[in-house]
């Protein structure tokens, strides 16, 4: 199978029963996007598939061939970290740091979608969207942190977005 992996053309032999997560841990060794639960409930594996973010654990590899994949280790551009990575080190957005790959992949595809003007459950408008604590929340519920450190993960986002989180 063929992809494009954080900007790398890349190969791997999947076995097709084997998840997008499985392939990217095991076989290419990029162990950043992390197994919570394995069952799509946690968000710890979430990845950019075309832009999009998805659960990796949710979706097979072979599913994938000729995709652009983006996974926690291609978000830097060599020692320069993304906005998101900085704002999460600035804000203290993270405690144990097991959620925190997930919730940064997931944080990246929430802001492309704000910019496309997709609109969320709790949008208060379907022409635009304005980033608040409870669109925000909305929008990240998808992923966990056992450790609550939500507070400080909104304002990561916010920060970056260009946005009040309050």
């Amino acid at each position: 199978m063929h992809f494009t992996i954080n900007g790398e053309a890349r190969e791997a032999e999947a076995d097709i029963r084997a998840s997008l997560l499985d392939m990217l841990r095991e076989q290419l060794a990029l162990t950043g996007t992390k197994k919570g639960c394995d069952h799509g409930q946690c968000g710890a594996c979430t990845v950019l598939v075309n832009g999009r973010r998805i659960n990796a654990c949710l979706t097979l590899a072979v599913m994938h061939e000729g995709d652009e994949i983006v996974t926690i280790e291609g978000l830097a551009e060599g020692d320069t970290l993304h906005p998101l990575q900085a704002a999460f080190i600035k804000h203290d957005a993270f405690q144990c740091g097991y959620c925190t790959p997930g919730q940064i992949m997931s944080a990246v595809g929430m802001l492309s979608e704000v910019q496309a003007g997709v609109p969320s459950h709790v949008s208060a408008s379907l022409e635009t969207v304005a980033l608040d604590e409870a669109e925000i929340s909305e929008r990240m519920s998808g992923n966990l942190c056992r450790c609550s450190a939500y507070p400080n993960i909104v304002d990561a986002i916010a920060e970056v977005a260009g946005a009040r989180a309050s």
